[in-house]
């Protein structure tokens, strides 16, 4: 059995350490490192992580509030160079507690007994009976994307893909429309747009991206979306109409 991991650390040295173990270990492969605890968040809520290298001491989001959010999702290693956390990291069922610096033996034991409770949890596979389906299935290795989280100035938030109407980019932050809100966060368009399925969603302003499927109408270079009036912007145009005449509109 090989356990898929992620490691999660604002430091890029510890993520280099994290990384070089992982690679020494045959049953452990790091599908992704990252500095940013929000988007290791959206990977372990979408499914197929198993073991989580998790620093506590992160500036968004720290590592205590990581667990309660995911809310057992995955097996956790916690990787800190502050003891004071353990006793509460242990109420929040993670597997072992490393502090830095990590020496290799220490490592592989904690990931060794990760790996034996997986082994001991598996079950046979049953096939199941076969069914209609809906809709087509993701390709393999595609989680589903059906939210996002974002920061805002209280706390973190989760939006659902399908409640968003459109994004508008704004000078320091971007606001976030949907059905029933506006959620303000301090993120940059670009980090958006890498984060939202291109297939639901396109930028066609360097101030604007849009849901293709809230789109009411289209009138030269303006698009209608529950009643706003969202530019084209001339560097957006023909992927934006490109894209438009595969889906048919």
């Amino acid at each position: 059995m090989t356990l898929k991991c992620i490691a999660v650390d604002d430091e890029p040295l510890a993520l280099d350490i994290i990384e070089d173990y992982v690679s020494k270990v045959p049953f452990l492969e790091l599908v992704k490192r990252t500095e940013n605890a929000i988007e290791a968040l959206q990977l372990v809520q979408a499914g197929g992580i198993d073991l989580v290298f998790l620093d506590i001491q992160m500036p968004d989001l720290t590592g205590i509030q990581f667990l309660k959010i995911a809310n057992n999702k995955a097996s956790y290693i916690l990787t800190t160079a502050y003891s004071q956390y353990a006793l509460e990291s242990y109420d929040l069922n993670v597997s072992d507690y490393l502090l830095k610096p990590i020496a290799f033996d220490r490592f592989y034991k904690a990931v060794e007994k990760v790996h034996n409770q997986h082994k001991n949890n598996a079950e046979p596979v049953i096939p199941a009976p076969v069914v209609p389906v809906a809709a087509p299935a993701a390709p393999a290795g595609q989680p589903v994307q059906d939210f996002i989280f974002v920061k805002t100035e209280h706390k973190i938030q989760k939006i659902e893909l399908d409640n968003i109407l459109y994004i508008e980019g704004l000078k320091d932050y971007i606001s976030i429309f949907t059905k029933s809100e506006r959620v303000i966060t301090l993120q940059n368009m670009k980090k958006m747009e890498e984060t939202l399925p291109n297939a639901k969603f396109i930028r066609v302003h360097k101030s604007y991206i849009i849901a293709l499927d809230k789109i009411e109408s289209i009138e030269r270079s303006r698009i209608t979306i529950c009643g706003k009036i969202i530019p084209i912007g001339d560097t957006y145009r023909d992927e934006f109409f490109k894209k438009i005449e595969n889906k048919n509109i």
